[in-house]
C-alpha cells in the first residue's frame, strides 16, 4: 500500500446551495477501511482534551455516522457545526494580524484500543470553507490511563504518522499510515485553525499479553483482545466485524445479517484470534434478528496458517433475538476460526471463551515487545 495511491483533496468547496449536503462531498474508497477503527466510542475511544473547541465540541470527531448538517441550525457563537470547530486565530498586533506558520489547534485521542495503525480519515464534511489548511497526525504509546497533562509532558515521545499536509474542505481526506508501532493515543493537529468533522483510525489490536495473561479466561475473538475478522462470504447489510464488537448488539444493524440467498449455498466468516489459544466455551447471539436470523450454526477451527479444519461445533438450530451458549467438549486449539451460518440471515455476537496457550502467549510477548510494547 502505497501513500501515493491514495487521492488527495485540496481547496474550498462550494458554498452550500441546497439539497442533499453529501451531493458534493469528496471521497474516495481507501484501501485501508476494511480495518478495525482503533477510534471507535465502542471500544473505549475519547477525545480527552482539545487547546480550543469555541464553535463545536471535540467529541463530536468520534460520533459514528456522517456528520449532519442542518443549514438553520445557529447558537449564541454562531452556526453549530457536527465536528470539532475552533475560532479564528490572529496574530499578535495589528502590525502582525496573521498566524504565525507555527500556530495550529490540537486535540488529544485516546484510542479504544491500542494498536498498529495502517490508515488515518480527517473527514472535513460540511466545513467547505472553515477547514484547516493543513492537518499533522502524531502518535505515543502510554502505559495505564494518563491524563492530558501526563500526555503533554515534554519526555512523552510523538511519533509523526501524518506529516503537515494540506486538505480539502468538504472532504475525506485520507492518509496511509507505515509505522510498525503500538500506539494508544493521538495528537491531531490543524493549521492553523478550522474544524474537522470526524476522525477514523483504522489497523489491528495490538492487546497487552500482560493484561490476558492476568485475566486467563476471556474472549479470544473480541476485538479489544486482538481477535479480527479475516473474510466473510457477504457484508450486504452490514459489517462482519459487528460480531465481535463489545457488548451486547442494541439494534438489528449492530449485528451482521447477510442478503437473502437464492442458491444452495451458505454464508460464513473467518476470524483470526489473537494467538493460539484454546477454546472451551461459545457464545451464539442472535440478539435484533428475529425474522431474518441465521437458522442454523457450525463451528471450526484451525491451528496455523496451513492446519486442517475441523468440526468444534456441529451444525446447531439457531432462535431468533436469543443468546445461545455451548461448553464444548473439551478444550479445542485454534488461531482461526470458522462460523458457517445455514443458509444466510445473520447472527449479532460471537463470543469463544478460552485462554491462551504456551506457545500462543509466548509469541503474542514477542510480538509486543517489537511494537515497543
Amino acid at each position: 500500500m502505497t501513500d501515493a495511491a491514495i487521492p488527495r483533496f485540496t481547496g474550498d468547496a462550494s458554498p452550500y446551495a441546497g439539497g442533499d449536503p453529501y451531493a458534493d462531498h469528496r471521497t474516495a474508497d481507501f484501501p485501508f477501511t476494511h480495518l478495525v477503527d482503533l477510534a471507535d466510542r465502542r471500544l473505549g475511544a475519547g477525545v480527552i482534551a482539545a487547546n480550543d473547541e469555541f464553535f463545536a465540541e471535540r467529541e463530536n470527531l468520534l460520533k459514528p455516522g456522517p456528520a449532519v448538517f442542518d443549514p438553520e441550525h445557529f447558537g449564541h457563537k454562531g452556526k453549530i457545526m457536527d465536528g470539532w470547530e475552533t475560532r479564528r486565530r490572529r496574530g499578535v498586533s495589528a502590525a502582525e494580524p496573521h498566524p504565525t506558520p507555527d500556530d495550529h489547534d490540537w486535540a488529544l485521542v485516546r484510542l479504544g484500543a491500542p494498536g498498529v495503525i495502517r490508515g488515518i480519515v480527517l473527514d472535513t464534511a460540511h466545513f467547505r470553507g472553515n477547514y484547516p489548511q493543513a492537518v499533522s497526525v502524531e502518535g505515543a504509546s502510554l502505559p495505564g490511563s494518563p491524563a492530558p497533562e501526563d500526555l503533554l509532558a515534554p519526555d512523552v515521545k510523538w511519533t509523526t504518522l501524518v506529516p503537515r499536509t494540506p486538505v480539502g474542505g468538504h472532504a475525506a481526506n485520507g492518509f496511509a499510515v507505515d509505522a510498525e508501532q503500538r500506539f494508544t493515543h493521538l495528537r491531531i493537529n490543524q493549521h492553523p485553525d478550522g474544524g474537522i468533522a470526524r476522525l477514523r483510525v483504522y489497523g489491528q489490536v495490538a492487546p497487552d499479553p500482560a493484561w490476558l495473561t492476568a485475566l486467563g479466561t476471556f474472549d479470544l475473538a473480541a476485538l479489544e483482545n486482538g481477535g479480527q475478522v479475516e473474510d466473510a462470504s457477504d457484508r450486504f447489510y452490514s459489517p462482519a466485524t459487528n460480531t465481535i464488537q463489545p457488548g451486547r448488539s442494541r439494534k438489528m444493524d449492530d449485528g451482521w445479517e447477510t442478503r437473502r440467498r437464492r442458491d444452495r449455498g451458505n454464508d460464513w466468516i473467518r476470524y483470526r484470534l489473537a494467538a493460539q489459544s484454546e477454546i472451551r466455551a461459545v457464545e451464539i447471539d442472535t440478539a435484533y434478528l428475529k425474522g431474518n436470523s441465521a437458522g442454523w450454526a457450525a463451528l471450526s477451527v484451525r491451528d496455523g496458517e496451513d492446519g486442517d479444519w475441523s468440526e468444534a461445533l456441529p451444525r446447531t438450530r439457531l432462535q431468533p433475538d436469543t443468546n445461545h451458549r455451548f461448553v464444548l467438549d473439551g478444550p479445542v486449539r485454534a488461531t482461526h476460526v470458522r462460523i458457517d451460518i445455514f443458509p444466510d440471515g445473520g447472527i449479532s455476537r460471537l463470543r469463544l471463551y478460552g485462554s491462551l496457550t504456551d506457545e500462543g502467549a509466548t509469541e503474542l510477548a514477542a510480538h509486543h515487545r517489537e511494537l515497543g510494547g
